[in-house]
């Protein structure tokens, strides 16, 4: 398996042979194109200075070679020969010492011979530094009425200096430095990250509560600090998931239980006409119950497909409103509760069927949790770009606490009134408020009322 160790060092190691070849490359281009022609021409003045030296000042052949051998040991190596074709050499020895007979004839015949020019070795500028006798600057010069010709290179010693072994040691170190940087700076990020697909394994094993240490600054520590979020949501969401089963699964016992109870006390032969009736209707309630609980559990479940095909279209808010009221006015009446309604003309783009469901959880709990004699406001106007809806009862009220979870699925307010309520009216409320890009509010004091403000915007987000 290739890791990310290796292919971080492998990237490391492929990067520094290509920016030496390219490096290389380059440098070939300025040698070829600037340095070598000036390489060669200062050559060629230094040689010409020397036989300048040799025409001038030595006058016989015992004092030239003297000054030709001083010449060597000052860092040049040279090649000399005269018309006769006797050759010597100065300085240190050439690894090649053989010399074309037409240069050796053009020098003779006055010729300056630009063989660093003209020299092509198997690296390219690496030619430059090569041993050879042709690699090197000629020029014609006689002593004593004789014709002579001078071959002249710098010896490669004297070509690196101690500033360049400082040189070459600099980017040698460098270059050691930098890839046992890269090594450790590779295994410092991949330690983290090693973690990450432990903590991984443990999560796909649902273990939720993995510790995860890492402390960091940079990306790897905010993916971190995202995972234990993730870790955190995926327990949260377990737990939420377990207890949605529990509820789901005590909130069907019970009124199954009692529908099969009062189902046996029927068939009982001294069951009266009184008691039938009674049974009777407890079996009607809870079947009733168990019905709506059914239904809001298939709209809560379709509500969290993200696929809902929601169906939106202009909708008169304020008439649905209205519709809203006209079914629960019986039980108003029975409760003797007094409903103030004012609505200003409101269309917006909306799914019928789920907006009626949020009317009716809204206005029947705002029954339910009310007192006899109290009252409900409902008012429902423009305000810019949105339609704001308001709820507000006599009620009971809620503590803050009670708030921070009234939202929740199987939540219940009143503990005392449990068999009443299934628990997910006001999480489907917020689920189809949400979903149409809306917001709702809930202000309410114990002892004092609700109330329920919802923003729905006019043209869909």
């Amino acid at each position: 398996m290739r890791t990310l160790y290796r292919q971080f060092i492998s990237a490391t190691i492929i990067i520094l042979i290509c920016s030496v070849g390219i490096g290389f490359a380059l440098a070939n281009v300025v040698y070829f194109t600037f340095t070598k022609d000036k390489v060669d021409q200062q050559n060629v003045d230094t040689a010409q200075e020397v036989v300048h030296i040799l025409e001038n000042l030595h006058g016989s052949e015992e004092s030239m070679n003297e000054y030709l051998a001083s010449i060597g040991k000052l860092g040049y190596q040279v090649f000399m020969v005269n018309e006769a074709g006797d050759y010597m050499y100065f300085g240190k020895a050439f690894t090649n010492e053989e010399m074309p007979a037409e240069v050796l004839e053009e020098i003779l015949e006055g010729k300056i011979y630009h063989g660093m020019q003209s020299f092509s070795g198997s690296f390219l500028m690496m030619s430059h530094f090569s041993n050879d006798v042709q690699n090197t600057v000629g020029v014609p010069f006689s002593v004593e009425g004789k014709e002579y010709g001078l071959f002249l290179r710098p010896n490669n010693k004297m070509l690196f200096s101690d500033i360049h072994t400082v040189l070459v040691g600099f980017v040698l170190a460098i270059a050691i430095v930098s890839i046992t940087g890269v090594v450790l700076m590779t295994r410092q990020l991949i330690r983290p990250i090693t973690q990450l697909t432990e903590a991984t394994k443990a999560v796909s094993k649902e273990n939720f509560h993995y510790t995860l240490d890492i402390s960091r600054k940079d990306e790897i520590g905010q993916l971190a600090e995202s995972f234990n979020l993730m870790q955190q949501q995926l327990a949260h969401n377990d737990e939420a998931r377990k207890a949605f089963i529990s509820n789901v699964s005590h909130d069907f016992q019970s009124p199954l239980m009692n529908i099969q109870g009062y189902a046996e006390l029927l068939q009982g032969e001294e069951v009266s006409e009184k008691e039938r009736l009674e049974y009777s209707a407890i079996i009607d309630r809870e079947s009733k119950r168990l019905s709506n609980l059914t239904k809001q559990l298939l709209l809560i479940t379709s509500l969290d497909q993200a696929t809902y095909p929601v169906k939106f279209k202009q909708l008169r808010i304020d008439e649905q409103l209205k519709e809203a009221i006209r079914k629960y006015r019986w039980r108003l009446s029975e409760q003797e509760i007094e409903l103030s309604y004012k609505a200003e003309k409101a269309v917006a783009y909306a799914d019928e069927e789920l907006l009626v469901n949020v009317w009716d959880n809204l206005l029947s709990n705002a029954i339910k949790y009310n007192r006899p004699g109290g009252s409900i406001v409902i008012k429902c106007s423009g305000a810019g770009e949105e339609i704001e809806i308001v709820f507000k009862d006599t009620g009971i009220g809620m503590s803050s606490e009670v708030q921070e979870q009234v939202f929740e699925r199987f939540f219940r307010v009143d503990e005392a009134r449990k068999k009443d309520g299934t628990g997910l009216g006001l999480a489907i409320v917020k689920q189809v408020v949400t979903l149409h890009g809306g917001t709702i509010r809930l202000e309410s004091e114990p002892g004092l009322g609700s109330m329920f403000i919802i923003r729905i915007p006019i043209e869909r987000r």
